[in-house]
């Protein structure tokens, strides 16, 4: 705000005087802000708790069940990344079932395949850990899924086995 003033015939001057905020505006003005940063940190803080990445190829941990023989490894590769093997599930003689169905989240993972002549293959389980696997440096000793691997031989179940799989991510 310019105000003029002058003192006893001296030249008439300018002064400027700082504009006076009413106690009330700066109050909600304070609040808003506030308020701002409770929505925001939480959102930001879920963001980075929520990342979860977990592709790679997921192998049996300890002794194969006998009526799994023909099993190679869950692969999963959602970005399609050239370094890790394409999508499915993979048997030991290198042929792969693609998912019919699949669920990729941290507390149940799921899967079904289409048949393979008369197989076909249905999982059911959990991620041990969260975050992103590839950019961790996890053990390949180390349990980092568990669930039912169930098989399936012209619709019928002939074999079913809880296992828990450890992790690579590729080379």
């Amino acid at each position: 705000m310019h105000k003029t003033v002058s003192h006893k015939g001296a030249k008439a001057q300018r002064e400027i005087t700082t504009a006076r905020i009413p106690f009330a505006s700066l109050r909600l003005c304070v609040k808003i802000v506030f308020i701002c940063l409770l929505v925001s940190t939480p959102a930001l803080a879920q963001k980075n708790a929520a990342r979860f990445d977990p592709d790679g190829t997921f192998w049996i941990l300890g002794d194969t069940p006998t009526e799994f023989s023909d099993f190679g490894a869950i692969n999963l590769n959602a970005k399609r990344s050239r370094q890790l093997p394409v999508q499915g599930f993979e048997l030991s003689n290198g042929k792969r079932l693609r998912f019919k169905t699949l669920s990729v989240k941290r507390d149940n993972f799921t899967f079904t395949t289409f048949a393979l002549g008369d197989v076909s293959y249905a999982f059911s389980g959990k991620f041990l850990k969260g975050g992103v696997y590839y950019a961790s440096d996890l053990d390949d000793m180390i349990p980092v899924l568990k669930g039912t691997l169930t098989k399936f031989r012209n619709g019928q179940k002939v074999a079913e086995a809880q296992l828990t799989f450890s992790y690579f991510g590729g080379t």
